[in-house]
């Protein structure tokens, strides 16, 4: 529901919930339409780069974008600049990208959540002042895809999508991780990370009356020897799997009403999503797979990719592997 305005010169506009994203955009309902899906996965959000860079470069664009977390991130800035070259200049980004530089974590910090009684653990600045200089648009109305971007009402868990209005804070809300991030207000609501609600939007996308979606899943760390060592790499890798169930339950739930296509994610992953020292190879490794997925016909099978479901694969990490029998139910 919409945020009842006293000054509508000072107020923001309340964001809408999925039902009424749904009456609003009327004129986007088509049949035909292709929407990109971008789940969340805090450092893995790399490898949609080179995602991006396979498709894009074998000219798969889509008609809109959606995204969560980190995905809204990539989502949001890949609507502002849906090229080649806007693609070049992210992987740029994302390689200058330090793990302090969204997570700084200090003893000051630890402390003030014992002595201030602080409910989170990192200043959101870094993360808004990156999310700032890199996203191409300031408002949603200036993308040239159209961009939806959910986030979580901390109050209800209400799966809340943002369409127009002020893109930064919507996607800040978008990547604020429970207990890592304070939530974010935005009109009367206080809002956090959509992975709470929906990290992999694939329910909004439906909503929105599109047909055929294409997901591109940051996978998770399939392949690590021991657990996250600190509270936050712990609560961001806890929050890859749910993403991951999350994904095949939207998968089965509604591949009877659209037209579901999976980007096969990596695997092995020995990286968590709190390190960002690999991207580099993250990106190059999924473009690879991402072009040998598009040469064996990966936009034509509806087929879902073992490396989304628990596994221990110790065959060629980079190929498209697919599970014998299990598949969505189109």
């Amino acid at each position: 529901m919409p945020a009842k305005r006293t000054d509508s010169r000072k107020r923001t506009p309340a964001p809408k919930s999925r039902k009424a994203v749904s009456r609003a955009a009327p004129a986007r309902r088509a049949k035909n339409q292709t929407a990109f899906v971008f789940a969340g996965g805090g450092s893995l959000g790399a490898v949609q780069v080179g995602m991006l860079k396979a498709l894009v470069g074998q000219g798969v664009i889509p008609d809109l974008v959606v995204g969560a977390s980190v995905g809204a991130i990539n989502g949001a800035y890949f609507a502002g600049r849906p090229t080649i070259k806007g693609i070049a200049e992210l992987q740029k980004i994302w390689l200058r990208i330090r793990q302090d530089d969204v997570f700084p974590v200090t003893v000051r910090s630890g402390l003030a959540i014992l002595l201030a009684h602080r409910s989170y653990l990192v200043d959101p600045t870094s993360l808004a002042q990156l999310i700032a200089s890199l996203l191409p648009f300031k408002n949603f109305e200036d993308a040239v895809l159209p961009c939806y971007v959910v986030a979580t009402d901390i109050y209800n868990g209400q799966e809340v999508c943002f369409s127009q209005g002020d893109a930064h804070k919507a996607v800040l809300a978008s990547a604020s991780i429970p207990a890592v991030f304070p939530p974010v207000q935005y009109g009367d609501r206080y809002l956090v990370d959509g992975g709470v609600a929906n990290n992999t939007p694939i329910s909004t996308v439906a909503a929105l009356g599109v047909k055929r979606v294409i997901v591109l899943p940051t996978g998770f760390s399939c392949s690590i020897s021991s657990p996250p060592p600190t509270i936050v790499a712990m609560a961001l890798h806890a929050l890859n799997l749910m993403i991951m169930k999350q994904l095949l339950r939207d998968i089965e739930l509604y591949s009877g009403k659209l037209e579901i296509i999976v980007v096969p994610p990596l695997c092995p992953v020995e990286v968590t999503p709190y390190d960002f020292s690999q991207t580099a190879a993250l990106i190059t490794r999924a473009e690879k797979s991402t072009v040998e997925w598009l040469r064996h016909g990966g936009l034509r099978s509806s087929d879902i990719p073992h490396t989304m479901i628990p596994h221990n694969d110790n065959d060629d990490p980079d190929a498209p592997y697919l599970v014998p029998g299990l598949t969505s139910s189109a």
